[in-house]
């Protein structure tokens, strides 16, 4: 037997999948507190991907992994992912959007 560890948070159909493929997973429920906290492990895990996706169809797949945890991230602290998108374009209003592609280099200060 090869058993391999992964101590992450998973879709709720990975488990299925796993055993389709004659293999026994081992899960466990997390607390409230515990998938919060795994949620945003989740999303940085997923954003690293993002960075190495090379094709469109890459970068579209993890785009999907990403929208799906913020949305998720949003319903376990009561907001909602619209909620999200208003205070994106109240940002936008204040601080700009990404639409001049700007690459801070440095600032001089007094």
């Amino acid at each position: 037997m090869n058993r391999k560890i992964y101590n992450k948070l998973i879709r709720d159909r990975i488990p299925e999948i796993i055993k389709k493929n004659n293999a026994v997973p081992k899960t466990s429920e997390l607390t409230d507190d515990q998938f919060k906290i795994a949620l945003k492990e989740k999303l940085v895990e997923e954003a690293k991907e993002l960075l190495e996706a090379k094709t469109d169809e890459e970068i579209l797949n993890e785009l999907s992994d990403v929208l799906q945890l913020l949305e998720s991230i949003a319903l376990n602290n009561n907001t909602t992912i619209v909620e999200v998108g208003k205070q994106k374009e109240k940002k936008k209003i204040e601080r700009g959007g990404f639409e001049k592609k700007l690459f801070l280099e440095y600032v001089d200060e007094p």
